[in-house]
């Protein structure tokens, strides 16, 4: 059905979506036995094209970087992007009870629909339910062992999808991303709104493709239009947790695989922010 909402207790008895005997779509989900995870992170953004993925690679590569142990789950199940990102190209094993994660350089363990399909260029051509429950397994059927951070790169928007991310998952904060258009502030409205409804902190927002620095002199420059991020920030009472330049070095980065390398300061206030939730018993 077009219009499911992954709950089952309102469907007529013909209806082909029906999980009869499976678990509620809608409950937390038990972890895997062997997965040991002391925060999960959810990155978010209400639209697509804003950079997420980016980052989701590169907030868990600087956490990386501090010393911890930080895992990415790829729940963009229809255009997974972390693999390329990071350079991955094995397949996930399992070992007869779980799904392996794949290590990439810089420490990162990750899990991606794109490291168990046969061809990870074919399309995923499957409705919002099964997403869902793609999604789920990545949580109970994957061991991803002693993690101090597990970063869940979402798909765009506030959708079915989204919803099943923060409903099965025990999500203690999202990151919204976002762009400097005077659009953005509709749709994070939208994003934050939707965390507020499901009981889920919103920890910040960080803005992508801010400004471009001139590498004449140096000026920045607004490409997109000047920045909304601090006053979206302020009406909401969230902190800005970085601003994120268009710089080629980034691009190529992601482009060749290297995406966990790039070292900068952007996002230093999300890693300490990140860092004080460990220290909060």
């Amino acid at each position: 059905m077009t219009d499911c909402n992954l709950s089952c207790s309102s469907c007529s008895e013909d209806c082909n979506e029906r999980r009869e005997g499976q678990p509620d779509p809608l409950a937390i989900a038990k972890a895997n036995p062997d997965s040991h995870i002391k925060k999960v992170i959810a990155i978010m953004s209400g639209k697509g094209g804003v950079g997420k993925s980016m980052v989701t690679a590169q907030i868990a590569a600087e956490m990386a970087r501090r010393g911890y142990q930080v895992g990415i789950m790829d729940g963009d199940i229809t255009g997974p992007s972390i693999p390329k990102m990071l350079g991955i190209t094995e397949r996930a094993q399992s070992d007869g009870t779980a799904f392996l994660p794949v290590k990439a350089k810089g420490e990162l363990a990750v899990m991606s629909l794109n490291l168990v399909v046969e061809n990870e260029e074919d399309p995923i051509v499957v409705r919002g339910p099964i997403i869902a429950g793609t999604i789920r397994q990545f949580w109970t059927d994957v061991a991803w062992g002693e993690l101090d951070y597990l970063f869940v790169d979402m798909p765009p928007g506030t959708g079915d999808v989204a919803l099943a991310v923060m409903q099965n998952l025990p999500v203690d904060g999202i990151i919204v991303v976002t762009s400097p258009q005077e659009l953005v502030k509709m749709i994070v409205g939208k994003a934050i709104r939707m965390a507020k409804m499901l009981n889920k902190p919103v920890l910040g927002l960080v803005e992508n493709y801010s400004y471009l620095k001139c590498p004449e002199c140096g000026k920045q420059i607004s490409v997109f239009g000047e920045s909304h991020i601090d006053k979206v920030a302020a009406e909401y009472d969230l902190k800005v947790l970085g601003k994120i330049p268009i710089d080629p070095a980034i691009a190529e980065a992601c482009d060749n695989g290297k995406a966990q390398f790039i070292k900068a300061n952007y996002l230093d206030n999300a890693a300490e922010l990140l860092e004080g939730m460990l220290e909060v018993k």
